[in-house]
């Protein structure tokens, strides 16, 4: 009889097995429709050691997203100072961050960021979520210039196994379930188990069932599937896959994790704008 490997060990050996496919140049989401993305930027601190947002931007130009939740873009104390050079990444690539007007230096929310291109923002919510540590969730009604319409939620959760259940908890809260707004959750979910105490649980039982994991972290050799994807329409996420580049394995510790939107899944939809749920204290 085969001895009974825990989560951990299977998901290294999975990774075993994948790195050794893995390519030497990125590799894009192919398709038509609306191009996502998620990508912890670990404060633009590479894995050698050095602050280098310059790396970030250019893992962004290389992915080339129409909508992208980036986490740990402001420091995280004090005034929580942004690290990331807005104005170039919107000269240069097109995508706008949306205002979270926090305070007078941070780009973001808790260190959340969402930048899109081609559409204008309808509403913005910022949450703190329960927890020991300082976390939050940037929720942000965007209606797209293609017509579409989408609630997103741009998140980082905590490391503590409890804080990370409440926490989903608060965020399908706001959201709604299957029946409201289109929505996508996009962020560093600090979570790879899959039983029955994972947050992951928690979005599985509110939406359906996840997109498949995708192993992005830490970067070098990625074992664990941090970073998620998630929406309440089936078949909405689709090519999810993990952003491998040469420069995004050194940028960051995380590997950014790319998805394509199937927008034809949205088509009957009516927009979001309504107001989030009562969670949201509206």
């Amino acid at each position: 009889m085969s001895p009974i490997k825990s989560p951990l060990a299977n998901a290294v050996l999975r990774s075993f097995r994948e790195n050794g496919k893995r390519p030497d140049a990125a590799v894009p989401v192919k398709g038509d429709g609306l191009k996502v993305a998620t990508y912890n930027v670990h404060k633009c601190v590479g894995v050698d050691g050095r602050f280098d947002p310059d790396r970030i931007f250019e893992v962004i130009r290389e992915i080339s997203p129409d909508l992208i939740a980036l986490q740990e873009a402001d420091t995280r104390f004090g005034e929580r100072t942004g690290l990331l050079d807005l104005k170039r990444i919107e000269a240069e690539t097109g995508l706008v961050a949306v205002p979270v007007e926090a305070s007078a230096r941070a780009h973001g929310w808790h260190g959340n960021v969402l930048l899109f291109r081609d559409g204008a923002v309808r509403d913005i919510h910022r949450e703190k979520l329960p927890g020991l540590e300082p976390r939050g969730a940037l929720v942000t009604d965007i209606a797209l210039n293609n017509g579409i319409s989408l609630r997103v939620a741009a998140v980082h959760l905590g490391l503590l196994r409890w804080a990370r259940r409440q926490q989903a908890d608060h965020i399908i809260g706001l959201l709604g379930r299957r029946v409201e707004a289109p929505s996508v959750i996009m962020g560093d979910m600090n979570e790879w188990r899959l039983g029955d105490g994972s947050a992951l649980k928690k979005f599985e039982a509110a939406f359906g069932a996840l997109p498949p994991a995708r192993a992005s972290f830490p970067a070098r050799w990625p074992v664990l599937a941090l970073d998620r994807i998630i929406a309440n329409r089936d078949g909405l996420v689709a090519d999810l896959a993990v952003h491998d580049s040469l420069l995004a394995r050194a940028a960051s510790d995380h590997l950014p994790l790319t998805a394509l939107l199937d927008t034809s899944v949205l088509k009957g939809d009516s927009a979001p704008g309504d107001g989030l749920s009562a969670a949201a204290g509206l």
